[in-house]
């Protein structure tokens, strides 16, 4: 692979669709893994600051993930 993509475009939409990569998926699992780490501290007394914990996680990996997907984020209609 040349181009160095971890994830594929998306066919509708906007974003990223799966991972071609091994780092994408090792990417996925790192997205995962967090909130469920963050779960047991977290969610018992705290449920509203494991919603803001898991919702800043994942926003942090979201410009990796945009700058690792084949031809960038953009809106796609599925006539490309």
């Amino acid at each position: 692979m040349t181009d160095h993509a971890w994830f594929a475009p998306k066919t509708l939409g906007y974003g990223a669709g799966l991972p071609i990569a091994w780092q994408g998926w090792a990417v996925m699992a790192a997205m995962i893994a967090g909130p469920i780490a963050l779960a047991p501290v977290f969610m018992p007394e705290h449920p509203g600051f494991f919603a803001l914990g898991a919702i800043v996680y994942t926003t942090v990996w979201l410009p990796l993930i945009a700058r690792k997907t084949r031809g960038g984020w953009k809106w796609r209609n599925g006539r490309e």
